[in-house]
């Protein structure tokens, strides 16, 4: 019996207010484990300096006791020559100092111990963000699903199961693409800026120790990581959604992207050819997002990955069907033997996955020093 579409309705703005009320869990979770990251930063500060402290009295202190003990060594030989306050004396210092640097080692070691649970803390906080932001990103991709591409569909699913089995399918073949977002934010322009903000100290010492020439020099510098850093944010952000791609379609998009790609590389050469006729009227929406993603994580493969030189992308497309090819120089891999870790890091898996919901098939052919070529092909039914 198909079921009414006014309760699939119900059933999905039930999903989308406990999916955004898990977001902002998850957001809050991110901003205090932040807060707890900031303090602990601090806190590691203050103890890496009291341990530098603490080491220097210890050698300090460390010093005197040897010459306290020198002392008492000598008055313990030649007992008769020394007043009793004088030994009395040797016997008290060379003790207060023995115990003094006693203290010392057991504050030292306390210092490193609490510096040592401090870094672990630090690790496990900063897995807890980077898990979170990860999510988060992951649930908004679930929530403009749900809100736009899910309701639409709505009226051709039979039942509430079907529908929660394609979101399903969706959000899987998401999640390793999200993932790679966050990585690449996290990686890139955040430690792009990061360095930013050290260099920037930096520069006023280099100009007072080494002159006006290097802090020109630094400056420069700076401003070139400035420059890669905004690069990398504006290719983040063309890379969740192209607007060429809805306003020109797949094969303009994908020419403007392989110039942009090989403008910014200039040391890799991409050639992009099309072979057949091109179809009178545009390829459905979700065929060209997914062929252009496609073609975006096999180019991202071989510039970051096989450090290749040259790139060729082959486009055909005709009533029936399409065929991507995408053909690099690069180191390559061994399939057979580091096929779960080439799969998982290279982000193939992500790209079998999206060629499975097209129900179409992709063959990845690579070797050691002979670079990889894969092919795709998806059967339009149009």
């Amino acid at each position: 019996m198909k079921l009414d579409s006014k309760v699939l309705d119900e059933i999905i703005d039930k999903m989308i207010s406990t999916v955004d009320g898990s977001k902002d869990d998850i957001f809050q979770i991110g901003e205090q484990s932040r807060g707890q990251y900031e303090g602990l930063v601090e806190e590691l500060k203050q103890i890496k300096i009291q341990v530098n402290e603490v080491i220097e009295r210890g050698d300090n202190l460390e010093i005197h006791a040897r010459f306290a003990r020198n002392r008492l060594s000598e008055v313990s030989k030649n007992f008769q020559l020394f007043s009793e306050e004088e030994i009395r004396d040797a016997y008290e210092k060379a003790h207060k100092l023995q115990v003094d640097l006693a203290m010392l080692q057991n504050q030292e070691k306390q210092l490193r111990d609490r510096r040592d649970d401090l870094e672990r803390r630090l690790l496990g906080l900063q897995e807890i963000i980077e898990r979170s932001e990860a999510l988060v990103g992951q649930i908004t991709v679930v929530l403009n699903y749900l809100n736009q591409d899910l309701k639409q569909v709505g009226g051709l699913l039979e039942d509430a199961q079907a529908k929660q089995d394609f979101g399903l399918r969706i959000i899987e073949a998401q999640e390793e693409e999200r993932k790679r977002v966050s990585r690449e934010i996290h990686d890139g322009p955040a430690q792009m800026l990061a360095n930013v903000m050290m260099r920037s100290e930096l520069i006023e010492r280099i100009f007072r120790d080494r002159g006006t020439e290097e802090g020109f020099n630094e400056i420069r510098n700076l401003r070139q990581n400035v420059r890669n850093a905004l690069y990398e944010v504006r290719r983040i952000i063309y890379d969740l959604r192209p607007m060429a791609l809805d306003d020109l379609g797949l094969i303009p998009t994908l020419r403007k992207y392989v110039n942009t790609i090989e403008e910014y590389n200039g040391k890799t050469r991409i050639e992009f050819k099309t072979i057949g006729e091109e179809l009178e009227n545009r390829l459905p929406s979700r065929f060209e997002v997914a062929l252009f993603r496609l073609a975006q994580e096999a180019v991202t493969n071989a510039l970051k990955h096989a450090e290749a030189s040259e790139i060729s992308i082959k486009v055909e497309i005709n009533r029936s069907y399409v065929i991507l090819m995408i053909k690099d120089n690069g180191k390559g891999f061994d399939i057979k033997t580091v096929k779960g870790k080439t799969e998982n890091s290279f982000g193939l898996i992500g790209m079998k996955e999206r060629v499975e919901l097209l129900e179409g098939k992709i063959t990845i052919d690579s070797k050691i020093g002979l670079g990889t070529f894969i092919m795709i092909q998806v059967p339009l039914n149009v």
